[in-house]
């Protein structure tokens, strides 16, 4: 089977304007099929032996002719039985050659062609893992899916029969043209006539049959993607009762692509009008005219039957010309489709220079410390003082806990009241307000706890190199415009070796985004993320999703075993071992139970299995290669509490050998983390831990308490009797008490519950 060549890169303004854009500009049929080439070298031998093998069979057919007039000439009008019977062995003897000759040019072309569309294919495929996931985003499944059958087809079929009978036709044509002028010049003259009409059919027709098979082919692929679409979401419209909306989607699609079909329909009919009416009107005036000529005795009765039998025989070459031409336009077509996926940048990767890695990179994570999670601290309480804040104890907090570390961005919000100083209650070192890593922490006046302005010191520590490192990141989607607000403006954050950060933000603050970044599903705008002090884009991208697993919020699974699709995950160097672990550490002990264990298949986009059970073999597959980066997203959302309990005691084993960053939306999820970073406005606005987020930023509390709900319930409470309201809760550490400016209510501040305890007085 030939290897897949590289394509030839395609000029900007010939490409389409996308998966159903309009075709090409300035690009014919034959410079869109003249792409193949690379494809069809190295077969070209084969090929071009069975067009010669064609060329001679169709040749020999155009002898026959002359041995019938040797007959009528020679045996038949000298009565000789035996001149005829030797005449008709000759013609049964061409009669075969040219049956074998045809047959073998079927065997020459089978064989190598089927080699090309399966090297085109496997071309396609592995062209579409290295395009970037904007490419995926933009495509629809069905376009993608009908280039790689229906249009590779195509062009399967033109290799094997227009490609070699549109040069034989024409060599046919051109030899019995010259055969019947050899006979009777006059006669021949006659029947080319039609040629000129015939070639400017053939032209119109070319140029609006491209047009309307261009369009029947992305409706195909329209097809395609909605029968696609319809399949997948199966239960979806059964549990809606969409069936009859989608049946009649599909009628539509069907109805379209049918008048489609049947334009295609009404130009072929159009051109074979044309191509066999004006032959057979020639041919018509030959026979009149030639049997003129046998009467006055000017042409023998043998020559006008040779004359009219190689007319006869060039029939089929010419009559052919209209559905070559057509199943020419059709390859053409699905050659610019194809080459439209083929020509789309790939990703870019470029090798690390030798030793750029360092050494830590292959090593494991450092072990916690008990002080990389410290124990919670209780909120600061006002002091009125008009003097800058005075520390009551001596203590110096560890850096990696105090808020005010050197990660924290400088774009903070604003404190409330920045003329009202305070001093905390928790130990901190007395240090000059203007000393680096000094950090004012803005307040949050609907979580207890904190004064307007709480000003927290930190000494200076000596930065990190190596981690996983966000450096000014900015990232907009390519085919944002260009004056668009960036999802992400300049993020920067750093989570340690060894550290687990959880992120926090609302919905669609761009958490995702963010950690689509790090494995280079995309590609950042400005700035640039590191590795262990390396920039991932020097590394080669199969080194750096080595290093970086990843478990998104929706899990895909493949139409696998159990264990293969777990296994996916360690690149083939784990076994059982290694698989029971993942399986352990994801409480995916109900794989144990299904039918053959780890090797049930679990069918397509494992649907087979509960959302629960796909996001544990997701988080899974995630951990079974002990990856030195881990990258979460929202890995427990599908998961009952008893059920997230068990995953988060057996995950924090995992976490203390790995450098993780975990998308975070429920507090017990974010337990996990050492220290949390808050996403908000696709910027960084705060990190620390999370009771100190707690207590000291208004947004983090909102969001950690559930707040967003009673915001959003806010006007319906409006109409109703004020204590039915719900009441906002302000979460604190599990072992912290509510201090004297805890909420009036008297609503509890633990996290994971509310507690009411004042008095009902409306009967609930």
């Amino acid at each position: 089977m030939p290897t897949t060549p590289t394509p030839p890169s395609t000029p900007a303004e010939e490409r389409s304007d996308g998966p159903t854009g309009n075709p090409p500009r300035n690009r014919s049929a034959v410079r869109s099929l003249l792409r193949l080439w690379p494809y069809v070298r190295p077969v070209r031998a084969r090929l071009l032996t069975a067009a010669v093998v064609a060329v001679v069979a169709s040749c020999t057919g155009l002898v026959i002719p002359l041995v019938l007039k040797w007959i009528v000439d020679g045996p038949v009008a000298d009565r000789d039985t035996g001149g005829v019977w030797l005449g008709a062995l000759y013609l049964l003897l061409l009669g075969c050659a040219e049956a074998v000759l045809f047959g073998l040019r079927r065997w020459l072309v089978a064989r190598p062609l089927a080699g090309v569309e399966a090297s085109m294919r496997a071309g396609l495929y592995r062209h579409l893992q290295r395009l970037p996931v904007a490419f995926h985003d933009r495509w629809p499944s069905g376009q993608l899916l009908s280039r790689g059958t229906t249009d590779l087809m195509l062009v399967r079929m033109f290799l094997a029969f227009p490609l070699t009978f549109l040069l034989v036709n024409s060599v046919t044509i051109v030899v019995g043209v010259v055969i019947m002028l050899d006979q009777e010049w006059t006669l021949g003259l006659v029947l080319l006539a039609p040629a000129l009409p015939v070639m400017v059919v053939c032209w119109l027709f070319e140029k609006r049959y491209s047009q309307v098979a261009r369009q029947a082919q992305d409706q195909v692929g329209d097809l395609t993607t909605l029968v696609e679409e319809s399949v997948l979401g199966i239960r979806i419209i059964k549990g809606f009762g969409r069936h009859r909306s989608q049946a009649l989607a599909f009628r539509d699609l069907s109805r379209t692509l049918r008048g489609t079909e049947l334009a295609k329909a009404r130009l072929l009919a159009a051109i074979f009008a044309a191509i066999i009416t004006l032959p057979e009107l020639a041919v018509g005036a030959a026979l009149v005219l030639g049997t003129v000529q046998v009467a006055d005795g000017e042409l023998s009765a043998g020559t006008l039957v040779a004359f009219l039998s190689t007319a006869l025989a060039l029939r089929w070459p010419v009559e052919s010309i209209g559905f070559l031409l057509a199943m020419s336009q059709e390859a053409a077509t699905a050659t610019e489709r194809y080459f439209e996926v083929m020509d789309a940048e790939p990703e870019s990767g470029t090798a690390v220079p030798a030793g750029a890695l360092p050494a830590a990179r292959a090593a494991t994570a450092p072990p916690r410390t008990p002080a990389a999670r410290p124990a919670p601290e209780r909120g600061p309480e006002p002091t009125p003082a008009p003097a800058p804040a005075t520390p009551t104890t001596g203590t110096t907090p560890a850096p990696t806990t105090v808020p005010g570390n050197p990660d924290v961005p400088e774009t903070r919000e604003a404190p409330a009241a920045p003329a009202a100083p305070a001093t905390p209650t928790t130990g901190t070192t007395p240090s000059n307000p203007d000393a680096p890593g000094a950090t004012d922490i803005p307040s949050n006046p609907a979580v207890p706890g904190p004064p307007a302005v709480a000003v927290v010191r930190a000494t200076p520590v000596t930065p990190v190199v190596g981690g996983l490192r966000f450096d000014a990141v900015r990232f907009r989607y390519p085919d944002a415009p260009e004056d668009s607000a960036p999802v992400l403006d300049l993020v920067d954050l750093h989570v340690r070796p060894g550290e687990t950060m959880a992120l926090v933000g609302g919905t669609g603050s761009g958490k995702t985004t963010l950690t689509a970044l790090v494995p280079r599903l995309h590609e950042v705008t400005e700035g640039r993320i590191t590795l262990d002090g390396v920039d991932i884009t020097r590394m080669p991208r199969a080194t750096l999703r080595e290093l970086v697993a990843v478990a998104f919020e929706e899990p895909t699974l493949f139409s696998a075993s159990v264990g293969e699709n777990v296994l996916m995950g360690a690149g083939g160097h784990a076994g059982a071992a290694e698989l029971a672990r993942a399986l352990a550490v994801a409480q995916a002990d109900f794989v144990h139970s299904l039918p053959h264990g780890t090797d049930t298949q679990v069918g397509e986009q494992g649907l087979s299995l509960s959302g629960g059970q796909r996001q544990r073999l997701a988080l899974a597959r995630a951990v079974v290669g002990s990856p030195r980066f881990l990258v979460l997203d929202d890995p427990l959302s599908a998961l009952d509490v008893h059920t997230e309990a068990l995953v988060e005691a057996a995950l924090r084993r995992v976490l203390a050998g790995t450098t993780a960053l975990v998308v975070a939306h429920r507090p017990s999820t974010v337990l996990l983390a050492d220290r949390v970073a808050l996403l908000s406005g696709g910027r960084i606005t705060a990190v620390g831990t999370h009771h100190e987020l707690l207590r000291t930023n208004a947004e983090y509390a909102w969001l950690m308490s559930g707040a967003a709900d009673t915001a959003e319930r806010a006007t319906e409470a409006d109409t109703e009797p004020s204590d039915r309201r719900p009441r906002a809760a302000g979460p604190t550490a599990p072992d912290e008490t509510p201090d004297a400016t805890g909420p009036a209510d008297g609503t509890s501040t633990r996290p994971g519950r509310t507690k009411d305890t004042t008095t009902e007085g409306t009967g609930r």
